[in-house]
């Protein structure tokens, strides 16, 4: 449940934004140990681990994502 919560808000937050991204929800357990992440949900942007065990807010992600495009 966790990790459709993160997709809706991460979903949500590029909206807000009007970025353009690519969204993939890895769910084979080899793709995201590949990462390191050992407790899921976990979000990735630009192929580095920002959050990891948890569900970050909607404003949370949009700060994240502000972070990493500039």
């Amino acid at each position: 449940m966790n990790c459709k919560t993160l997709e809706k808000r991460t979903l949500e937050a590029v909206r807000f934004l009007g970025i353009e991204a690519t969204i993939e929800k890895l769910e084979a357990y080899p793709e995201i140990t590949a990462y390191c992440i050992m407790r899921t949900p976990g979000l990735v942007i630009d192929e580095k681990v920002v959050v990891a065990g948890s569900v970050p807010t909607v404003d949370k992600i949009k700060e994240l994502l502000l972070v990493h495009q500039g």
